[in-house]
Parts: C-alpha cells; sequence; structure tokens
C-alpha cells in the first residue's frame, strides 16, 4: 500500500470526493478534480490497486433496517498468550450484528461494536454468543444513547 505522503493533490482530492459519494460518474469525478475523464479513471484504477480504496459500499440507514440499537462491549480475557487472542478473534467475526473488533491497550483486551435491533436481542446475543467466546473472564457492556459523530470518512 502506497503511503499518504505519495498522493498528489489531486489524488487526495478525488479520495475525498469518493468518499463522500462513491456514486459519482467518472465523468463527474472528472469535472470536479479538473482532469480529463481518462485520467481520472487511471487515477482511481490505481488508487484501488495500490489498496488505498479498499472497496465501495452501501452504508445503510440502522433504523431502516431494525438495527438501531448500537452496543459497544469491552472484553477482559482470562489469559494474554498469542493463542488466546488467536481463538477470540476468530470467533469475534462470526458474532451477529458485530461491526467491529479491536484489540485494546489498557483496561480491556477488546472492544467490540455491535449493531442490534434492541435489548432483548442483546440479552439473547450476550447469553447465547458472547459469553460463550473463547477466553472472556469479563464482559462491560455500553448502550449508546446518542450518537454524537459517526463517519467513514478519513481527513486525507
Amino acid at each position: 500500500m502506497a503511503a499518504l505522503s505519495g498522493l498528489d493533490r489531486i489524488d487526495r482530492q478525488i479520495l475525498r470526493v469518493l468518499q463522500q459519494d462513491a456514486q459519482i460518474t467518472n465523468l463527474e469525478l472528472s469535472a470536479r478534480v479538473h482532469l480529463s475523464p481518462a485520467a481520472c479513471l487511471r487515477r482511481v484504477e490505481k488508487l484501488k490497486g495500490e489498496g488505498i480504496i479498499r472497496k465501495t459500499v452501501a452504508l445503510l440507514e440502522p433504523a431502516d433496517v431494525d438495527m438501531a440499537t448500537l452496543v459497544i462491549v469491552g472484553v477482559v480475557l482470562d489469559r494474554s498468550t498469542p493463542e488466546s487472542f488467536t481463538d477470540f478473534e476468530e470467533a469475534a467475526r462470526g458474532i451477529s450484528g458485530c461491526l467491529e473488533c479491536h484489540l485494546v491497550a489498557g483496561e480491556f483486551d477488546y472492544f467490540l461494536m455491535l449493531r442490534i435491533r434492541d435489548l432483548e436481542r442483546f440479552n439473547k446475543l450476550h447469553a447465547g454468543e458472547i459469553i460463550k467466546l473463547p477466553g472472556v473472564r469479563q464482559i462491560r457492556t455500553f448502550f449508546v444513547l446518542k450518537e454524537i459523530l459517526s463517519t467513514t470518512e478519513l481527513p486525507v
């Protein structure tokens, strides 16, 4: 993957525009960044080829797909070995509604970010999946009351 410092002004401008609207046509994008359509397409393909643009997705409105509740779960494992981390990480990938799993430093070993329907669904998920994850010693749950900022745009 290319370093961000290897990107020029036009590459950064392309990335900013695409982060805001990945459905924009190449013709519209080229006009916004002041390039010919062919040159613009070459740059976008290069950014994809280098892995800077990982993939293009549709962002859904959680409430409209019955997943309005956001839950953050702090997990402490019973031991800190490479095997226990690997086992936990593999199992965490299979948790229903898990959007993110992060290994962290500090009081917890991992933070999971879950999108679920409601408290009842979380209780089922907690009892049926989360506490059964390998090596889990302790779980702390944080229900998000209000989302202040949630973005997928990186400042490039």
